[in-house]
């Protein structure tokens, strides 16, 4: 009998509104994202999805690609048989299972060659060490190599949503959720200080789009890209096979984006909610609802904001009061004290020297190893 008999997920990002930009289609061009595999199994499946399209897309076929003793091996997805899939707006799928020997550590890559007009409007921009993608112009889903004069790199993350592994019985998966701060950095370095820890037995699967907020989202193209709100988001984004825990950082958005219509038509004074409503969107939209997911749930404290455009003392004391309930409010399993492990000590609003990308919301990659540092050793080794 095989040893092999749970399904993790072991490798996710969140599912988004594109940036609109004059150009929304794709034809002839091939996608391919590296994944770093930290369970050994013997099966994957993959999800795709096109959550927030406004049209049908196909992807003409799905390579998963390894280094093999004699170069590259292929083995290609299917969905209900067929090469190509679907997907209806709106919707995700999920491929058939491809029996596939992996080892632990070992680095795959999923190739999705688009054949036909395929308007990208899902995806997320994600950043990190490990997290890195490209695009060729032609169909190279089972080339060793993309040709240098036809591909570039990309961080946009097209469609592919969440691989899983069928693995053994004790690992397990771990949740980043939140806004362009876990989009950046720290859930990669997350999983690094994981693997060089020894800690093997559970994958990081980040759940992040960049602007996003708990209570509000934008219905204008200008900023679409900041995602869906988070009654829309979180149980969809929620869904990893194997999950155990989740860190929910999450927040800033709400606080620093309304200036008032005078200033930005798109952006209302009564947009801002009360420390109340934060919390209680945070109660019931995210906690309520993992908790019926069997999840144990940790809270991450929003990271000092002063400098930023918007910066106010007013936002600075709503952040300073969101930040003590999350931490004393007992309705979480545990703080992830994110802002202690970034800000100056001697000036508690602002980052320390070094942590900050130079924005003054955004920390720098000094900052995100610091992040991920703070997460507590008891998410990371065997439950």
């Amino acid at each position: 009998m095989s040893r092999y008999d749970k399904w993790v997920g072991c490798w996710g990002n969140a599912t988004s509104i594109t940036d609109r930009r004059e150009a929304v289609y794709a034809k002839d061009i091939t996608l391919r994202y590296p994944i770093r595999m930290v369970f050994s199994g013997d099966s994957l499946r993959a999800r795709f999805s096109n959550l927030t399209g406004s049209e049908a897309v196909t992807l003409t076929k799905v390579v998963i690609g390894r280094r093999g003793a004699n170069g590259r091996e292929n083995v290609g997805l299917t969905f209900g048989g067929s090469e190509s899939v679907r997907i209806e707006p709106g919707t995700e799928v999920t491929s058939d299972a491809a029996e596939i020997d992996i080892a632990a550590g070992e680095e795959i890559d999923v190739s999705i060659y688009l054949g036909d007009y395929t308007q990208m409007n899902a995806g997320t921009l994600v950043t990190g060490p490990l997290s890195t993608g490209a695009y060729a112009y032609g169909d190279y889903a089972e080339a060793e190599d993309f040709p240098a004069d036809l591909s570039r790199k990309t961080n946009w993350f097209y469609f592919l949503n969440t691989i899983e592994i069928r693995t053994e019985r004790k690992n397990r998966a771990l949740i980043c959720y939140g806004d362009s701060i876990t989009a950046q950095s720290w859930p990669d370095y997350l999983g690094i200080r994981a693997w060089e820890s020894g800690w093997r037995d559970v994958a990081v699967i980040r759940r992040a789009v960049c602007g996003t907020r708990i209570l509000r989202q934008y219905e204008c193209i200008t900023y679409q890209a900041y995602g869906l709100k988070g009654a829309t988001r979180f149980p969809i984004e929620a869904n990893v096979a194997g999950a155990s825990d989740v860190i929910i950082q999450h927040g800033i958005n709400d606080i620093i984006h309304p200036v008032g219509v005078e200033v930005n038509r798109f952006r209302p004074w009564s947009d801002m909610p009360t420390v109340e409503e934060l919390a209680e969107g945070v109660r019931r939209l995210y906690v309520e609802h993992a908790r019926g997911l069997g999840l144990e749930v940790w809270s991450g404290t929003l990271l000092p904001i002063e400098g930023w455009r918007t910066y106010t003392p007013e936002r600075e004391a709503m952040r300073l009061e969101f930040n003590a309930w999350l931490r004393t409010s007992g309705l979480f399993d545990g703080c992830v004290d994110f802002d202690a492990a970034v800000r100056d000590e001697g000036h508690p609003s602002r980052f320390r020297a070094g942590f900050d990308s130079g924005d003054h919301l955004h920390p720098s990659e000094t900052a995100y190893k610091a992040m991920a540092e703070a997460v507590p050793e008891g998410l990371l080794r065997a439950k």
